[in-house]
C-alpha cells in the first residue's frame, strides 16, 4: 500500500507543478498575451500529465484525482477485485496532500513565498457549466477506455483530453478536487481563490457522475474489468 500511495502523492504533486509552474512561467514569458499564457500552461500541463501517466500508472493507475478513485469504486463494486474503501479514503488523502505540496513546489521554483493564497475568483455560472462538463468527460474518457481493454492509450488521450478542454471550457478545465485544492495555494495566473473551490468542486462532483453515467450506458458490463489500482 504504501508504494501505491507513494505513487499517487508524488503523481498529484508533480501534475500541481506542472500546472503553476507553467503558468506562472507562461506569464513571465508572455505578460501581455493572454492566449499565449493559456496555450504555453495547456500545452506543458498535456505533456506533463501523460508522461506522468506512463510513470506512475503501473504502480497505483495514476488516478491522481479522487473522482477517477471513487469512480473506480462504484464501477467495481461487481467485481471480485474490486477497490476497497479504504484504499479510496487513502489515494484522497495522498491525492490532496500532494495537490498542497506540488502548488508549493512549484511556488518555491520560481522564487515566490512558499505559502500563499490565490486570489483568483473564477465561479460564475458559466465557470461551473464549464466544470461539470470537463469533468464528465474526462471521467467518460479515462473509463472507456478502460473498459474497452484499450487502457494502454490512456496518457496519451487523457492528455489531449485535458489539453482541449483547456479551451473548450470557460473554466479551463479543473476537472479534479485536489488539483484544485492546491491551486489555492498559488497566487498565481494558475490559482483559485479558495471561496471559489466548494462551487468547484461541487460542479466536479456532478460532472463525475454524469461521466459515470455515460460509460454505464455505453459499456454495461463496465463491472467485469477496472483500473489498476491496488496490486
Amino acid at each position: 500500500m504504501w508504494r501505491l500511495l507513494l505513487a499517487e502523492f508524488a503523481g498529484t504533486a508533480l501534475l500541481v507543478t506542472v500546472v503553476v509552474g507553467s503558468g506562472i512561467a507562461a506569464v513571465q514569458l508572455s505578460p501581455n498575451d493572454v492566449g499565449l499564457q493559456l496555450l504555453e500552461n495547456s500545452m506543458a500541463t498535456a505533456l506533463g500529465l501523460a508522461a506522468l501517466m506512463l510513470l506512475f500508472g503501473p504502480v497505483s493507475g495514476a488516478h491522481f484525482n479522487p473522482l477517477v478513485t471513487v469512480v473506480d469504486w462504484l464501477l467495481s463494486r461487481r467485481a471480485e477485485t474490486r477497490i476497497s474503501i479504504s484504499t479510496v479514503l487513502s489515494y484522497t488523502g495522498a491525492q490532496v496532500a500532494g495537490g498542497i505540496v506540488g502548488a508549493v513546489l512549484a511556488n518555491v521554483m520560481f522564487d515566490r513565498a512558499a505559502f500563499e493564497l490565490s486570489t483568483k475568483s473564477r465561479v460564475t455560472p458559466g465557470h461551473l457549466v464549464g466544470e461539470v462538463v470537463a469533468t464528465a468527460g474526462l471521467i467518460a474518457v479515462i473509463f472507456a477506455l478502460a473498459r474497452s481493454g484499450r487502457a494502454a492509450l490512456s496518457a496519451a488521450t487523457v492528455g489531449a483530453y485535458l489539453g482541449a478542454a483547456y479551451w473548450f471550457t470557460s473554466s479551463t478545465a479543473f476537472a479534479n478536487p485536489a488539483v484544485t485544492i492546491g491551486r489555492i495555494f498559488s497566487d498565481t495566473f494558475a490559482g483559485i481563490r479558495p471561496g471559489s473551490v466548494p462551487g468547484f468542486i461541487a460542479a466536479q462532483v456532478v460532472g463525475a457522475l454524469v461521466g459515470m453515467a455515460l460509460v454505464v450506458a455505453l459499456y454495461p458490463d463496465a463491472h467485469k474489468s477496472r483500473m489498476n489500482s491496488e496490486p
